[in-house]
């Protein structure tokens, strides 16, 4: 009877599928974090912008904003609106009311000069430039209890009809 250590014993009561599935399930446990990380160093887990644009008569409206984002992260949003000849006395923007319930906010820069709400839309007036491009930037950040994203349309309005209008979507990560 061979009794080097090198001779096949086996011992009762372990399971070698056990031991198999339970190195397996490591492994994929393992290959799983890794993804996780290699996603988070390359950015696909931070704020991704995008920027949607659009032209109508004579006006050509931009809008910089997050297309993904997480909780608590600072995120960009910036409309910016062309119209050759200038704008006139004030530029009014339009935005889906509820998208800015993903954010807390420090404002908008400039300011608006007056801010009105009906059921859906939030209307934000601005004293226009002499210039023939406006620029609002709004300094924020997505609220840390926001858990789903949101949707909106943006537009250059003359009273309540659009000049010229585009659609955009923020994602939520957790």
């Amino acid at each position: 009877m061979d009794t080097s250590p090198r001779a096949g014993t086996t011992v009762a009561g372990i399971d070698d599928h056990g031991q198999t599935r339970a190195l397996w399930l490591r492994r994929v446990a393992a290959a799983g974090l890794l993804v996780l990380v290699v996603a988070a160093l390359v950015g696909l887990l931070g704020v991704r912008t995008d920027e949607v644009e659009a032209e109508q008569d004579d006006y050509r409206l931009a809008v910089r904003y997050p297309a993904t984002a997480r909780a608590g992260l600072d995120t960009p949003w910036r409309v910016t609106v062309e119209h050759p000849g200038g704008f006139g006395d004030e530029i009014t923007l339009a935005v889906t009311g509820r998208y800015f319930d993903l954010f807390e906010t420090q404002g908008f820069h400039p300011e608006p000069s007056e801010e009105t709400r009906d059921a859906s839309t939030l209307y934000l007036t601005f004293a226009a430039p002499e210039a023939d491009t406006f620029v609002v930037e709004y300094d924020a950040y997505i609220q840390p209890s926001s858990q789903r994203g949101a949707s909106a349309r943006v537009a250059v309005v003359d009273g309540t009809t659009p000049l010229v209008s585009v659609d955009l979507t923020t994602r939520l990560l957790p």
